[in-house]
Order: C-alpha cells, then structure tokens, then sequence
C-alpha cells in the first residue's frame, strides 16, 4: 500500500451522461421491444423518436458512476470524477453540477469542432417502479487512456470503474491503464457489473479483466450469475472468491452478500416504500465505498450502501434528494 495518504476517498470513471426521466406503460417498452429492466443502446435517431413518445418529467447529470460520486460525495467522502462530455451545454452542466456538489472534475471535454453531442440516457419508469433504460452514448464512448489522468489515479485510495463504459475497445484499454497506474501506486481497484446484458456481450473480457485487475467487484444477483455463467449463487460466490479479494452482491430487497476469501456476510436491508429502481446499484456501492475508505468494517459499510440505495428508490431519479443526511 502507498505511503501517501490520498487527496482523494474515490475516484469515480465511467459514461458522462444526462438522465432523461419519463413515466410509461409497459405497453410503450413492448412498442419499442425492450425488456423491462434492461438498458438498450440507441441511435440519436431513436432518441428522437422515443423523446416524441414521451412527457419529460425530469432532467438531471446521470450516468452510474457519477451517480455514485454524487452520493459519496455527499456522504463525506473526497471524491474526483473522470469522464468525457462534448463542448455543449448539456457537457458544461453536467460538469458544473458535480463541481457545486464538491466533486473535483478534472477531464477535458471534446473539441468544440466534433460533431458528438454529450450523452443521454432516457429512462423509462413503469407503474410497478422498474426502470429501463435507453441510452444514447454519444460523447461518453470517446473516453479513452488519455483521458485516465495519472495524478488523479495516483492520488485516489480506491478508483472506481463502470462497466457500462466497457463496451468500446478503448474503454477497455482505459480500465486497464487506470487499474495499472492505481496497483503502481499502491490503491485499490473496483468494478461494478452495471448489466448483465452487458456482460453477455463481454463475458471472457469481463472475466479477464476481473481476474487481473479488480480488488473488489460489485454486482447484482442476475449479473454474477451472468458472469460466471452458473444458476446459483453459491456457485457464482465460490468462483467470485478466487478471483477478487472483496466481491459485494446486492439482491434489492434481501440486502447484500459479501464476500471476502472464504468469509460471507449476508448483510439485510430495511424495506422502503419504492418509487423508482433508477441509482439503486449506484449509491449501494457508494455507500459502501464511502464507509470502506473511511475504515468501517466490512458489515458497516454494506449498512451504509443498503441504507444509501433505500434512500435513493424513495423518490424518482438516481441521486439523492435534499433531505440525504447519511454520513460515512
């Protein structure tokens, strides 16, 4: 482990993306062919199309891992946020709302002349508070080494990384750059799964990457199962322990299992009224992480991520609203 003590709790890297967020019946997802629940990727043609279908009732900075910056930061914790925007007003706002919320943004957007406007990601929410997503990734997937800022990376104790902004090669390349510069200077590494439709697209990939880079891995119940291609979880817990020292799963309204070597903790959570799925994975992790860098122990820090994500469903949107005073 490093000498020096961190500037930075966390840093957070992933798809710099703006949240649209509308009501729907689950008639317009089969119209659109959607899965309820999953995240499908979009043309902007599509975006188009589907913005015409629907009455926008909320318009916020998304994106998983900035979602989990945001918490973390309001948590306590020192964070920093790596990602890529386009030169527009959509990439100065988002930028400028983790900025006022203390998050230090360091990346630097595309150049004014690129013909890539910064993302969106439509979020479509049911009556029974499952959210779909379709994502429109624009400038988010022009994210690549060059933009893993190694003082940032040397200087945060745990750099956190979304697996939504795997899909690209580059991207790829970035994770491991970012894992690389962190191992060198004696941080920590987390992943989080993001999808299990995802990981089915990059399966071996994902594996590799777990395996030679990750110290702790989230994930739900449907995307461990995904990536270690079993039926069970004790199945999936077992090959998880050999490939990652910190594996934490979440599974809604049971709470979370983790598992550290052969040690499990099955850690329940309080059950809350649900209004919308949307951030739910996002704050656990960041609260988790939050209470993690700050040395609570393993069973704590799982409290405080269940006890983030509950606050979050309770209302509409990914982040937390005004009355958030959880601290790490």
């Amino acid at each position: 482990m490093s000498a020096t003590p961190p500037k930075y709790d966390l840093l957070c890297i992933g798809n710099a993306i703006v949240d649209v967020l509308a009501t729907v019946t689950p008639e317009l997802l089969a119209e659109f062919g959607a899965v309820p629940g999953s995240m499908t990727l979009i043309d902007a043609a599509t975006m188009a199309k589907l913005e015409q279908r629907i009455h926008i009732e909320h318009v916020a900075g998304g994106g998983s891992a900035a979602n989990s910056v945001v918490v973390a930061a309001r948590m306590g914790a020192k964070t920093a946020y790596l990602g890529k925007v386009a030169a527009d007003k959509a990439g100065e706002d988002f930028t400028a709302d983790l900025r006022k919320q203390g998050i230090d943004v360091p990346s630097t957007p595309l150049a004014a002349g690129e013909a890539i406007p910064t993302a969106r990601c439509i979020v479509l929410i049911t009556p029974d508070g499952q959210r779909t997503m379709f994502t429109y990734l624009g400038a988010c997937v022009e994210f690549t080494p060059h933009d893993v800022l190694e003082n940032i990376v040397a200087e945060s104790a745990i750099t956190y990384l979304e697996g939504y902004l795997f899909d690209r090669p580059q991207a790829q390349e970035a994770f491991y750059q970012a894992a690389r510069l962190a191992h060198k200077a004696g941080r920590k590494v987390s992943l989080t799964l993001s999808d299990s439709f995802c990981i089915q697209r990059h399966q071996a990939a994902f594996r590799d990457f777990v395996a030679e880079s990750v110290d702790i891995l989230f994930a739900n119940e449907a995307e461990i199962l995904a990536l270690y291609e079993t039926e069970t979880l004790d199945d999936a817990l077992k090959a998880l322990s050999h490939d990652v020292a910190l594996g934490v799963v979440t599974r809604g309204e049971k709470g979370a299992v983790i598992q550290a070597g052969e040690e499990r903790h099955d850690v329940p959570t309080k059950p809350v009224k649900l209004v919308d799925t949307t951030g739910a994975g996002d704050a656990f992790a960041a609260g988790f992480l939050a209470g993690y860098s700050r040395h609570h122990s393993l069973v704590e820090s799982a409290r405080l991520g269940n006890e983030a994500a509950g606050h979050v469903i309770a209302r509409l949107g990914g982040r937390p609203g005004a009355d958030f005073a959880l601290k790490a």
